[in-house]
């Protein structure tokens, strides 16, 4: 089962499950989900190869979906659920495999499309960094630096780096080979019927217009909103807004 964080305690409002993006963790949620815990339990999970989680050789998101709904299902169902990028396409395909598992859905800067953009180009800087030479995580930010001149993107990858163990908890191998299922997403004729919130950045382009038609067939009871200022990592870019609308949905 995934690796799971369980933050605040059981009330009368469904619990709230997060799923991360590609190369994220339950960690990078924390400060969201300690929030979102003062009127409900908020579980935060590592997805499969990525922080505490078993690695896999698949990536695909029937997989994560799988995975996400055996800790729906092992901590009681229905749970309101808002997954990010990577998470997002997974809790969508756990919403249209498993509708009843879900009481609300929150898809943050994300659509159900392939895109023709990947990530890959970070994992060969991952891949390359001499471990045996980091003693802190400056030491790794100063070498990843020579190929990933935004410090912003070298600081969230740098959160999945055991600087203790010398290692990175990030299956590079299986998350190489499985980026082109990653960025691209499942066909399927479907749809879940249940109340579906796209929150996106205002400033990504992850959630266009032409994507509309194609997000309704699949959500029908679909809303959108915006947070102005915020790009694709929205929750670490506005976090403040990003919980205030996800209460006013959810509420």
């Amino acid at each position: 089962m995934l690796n799971t964080i369980v933050t605040g305690s059981e009330t009368d409002k469904p619990k709230l499950l997060i799923a991360h993006g590609l190369y994220g963790s339950a960690r990078n949620w924390g400060v969201i989900a300690k929030r979102m815990s003062e009127g409900r339990q908020v579980l935060s999970v590592d997805m499969r190869n990525h922080g505490l989680s078993p690695w896999f050789k698949t990536q695909s998101y029937h997989d994560m979906a799988d995975d996400l709904a055996e800790v729906i299902e092992s901590h009681g169902a229905p749970m309101d659920v808002v997954g990010h990028s990577m998470g997002g396409k997974a809790s969508m395909i756990l919403a249209l495999k498993y509708p009843y598992l879900i009481n609300k859905l929150i898809v943050a800067d994300i659509s159900p499309v392939a895109y023709s953009h990947t990530q890959i180009q970070y994992i060969k800087p991952m891949r390359d960094l001499d471990l045996e030479r980091v003693e802190k995580r400056s030491d790794a930010d100063q070498m990843l630096a020579e190929q990933i001149p935004e410090a912003g993107i070298r600081a969230f990858l740098l959160q999945s780096l055991d600087i203790k163990e010398k290692k990175w908890r990030l299956n590079l191998n299986t998350l190489e080979t499985e980026m082109p299922k990653i960025i691209g997403f499942p066909e399927t004729t479907v749809a879940f019927q249940g109340v579906t919130l796209f929150l996106s950045g205002a400033e990504s382009d992850y959630v266009r217009p032409e994507y509309r038609p194609q997000i309704k067939a699949l959500f029908p009871n679909a809303k959108f909103a915006k947070i102005p200022g915020a790009g694709h990592w929205l929750h670490a870019d506005k976090p403040r807004e990003f919980e205030a609308a996800m209460q006013a949905f959810l509420a």
